[in-house]
């Protein structure tokens, strides 16, 4: 399969032959890519959401009255979860929400994102991505003519170091180093950006994991 190059200016720059295996595949697996979404979000969760329990609770743990006599339930504590300012009974504690997910299903579930993206035309190949001066105004504009209001660019082994502060500050543009691509930042961007180096890498990927 084969997609035009382009430069940030908008230049043509030649064409890519991209791995169909990679990025033609046709027909997508949308329940892979939610296990994989759910397995990116789980893992992204703090767990840090708790309450007191009664051992923790402050409140007296005095008998509140006699055992008999009074014709109303028995009582030990004003910390049982039935009274107001008590512990809550089964509520949050500190925990590890991931869970796992095999590598195969994680690098199923990335190809089908990066296909979707081809397969909607939403994916552009760019020759680099580098700007001599870390301008976030200049590079809003530039990236406004090529259309690209909420993309994720995926800028090679290394991001330009005046490329990334130049689009930090930018609302709805990701710009990640090849390490960074995953399958939540694909599918939210409405267009994804790679470099050349970048399109290598991924297929390199891919043909070492075919290959072992």
């Amino acid at each position: 399969m084969k997609l035009s190059v382009i430069k940030l200016d908008g230049k043509a720059a030649g064409d890519v032959e991209l791995s169909d295996a990679v990025f033609g595949i046709s027909e997508i697996r949308g329940d892979i890519l939610a296990r994989t979404v759910n397995w990116q979000l789980a893992k992204r969760r703090a767990g840090t959401h708790k309450v007191q329990t009664r051992n923790e609770n402050s409140r007296t743990g005095k008998k509140m009255y006699k055992q008999k006599g009074t014709g109303g339930a028995r009582h030990g504590s004003r910390r049982a979860p039935q009274f107001v300012g008590g512990s809550r009974a089964f509520g949050p504690v500190v925990r590890d929400h991931g869970f796992s997910l095999p590598k195969k299903i994680r690098a199923l579930a990335l190809r089908h994102a990066l296909s979707s993206k081809v397969k909607s035309g939403d994916l552009v190949v760019v020759d680099t991505v580098s700007v001599k001066e870390a301008k976030t105004a200049a590079l809003r504009e530039t990236l406004g003519k090529l259309g690209w209001t909420k993309a994720l660019i995926i800028a090679g082994p290394e991001v330009d170091a005046n490329f990334g502060l130049a689009a930090r500050n930018i609302p709805h543009i990701d710009v990640l180093p090849n390490a960074g691509l995953n399958v939540y930042d694909i599918l939210r961007a409405d267009k994804l950006v790679l470099t050349k180096a970048a399109v290598e890498a991924i297929e390199a990927r891919f043909s070492d994991k075919e290959a072992a």
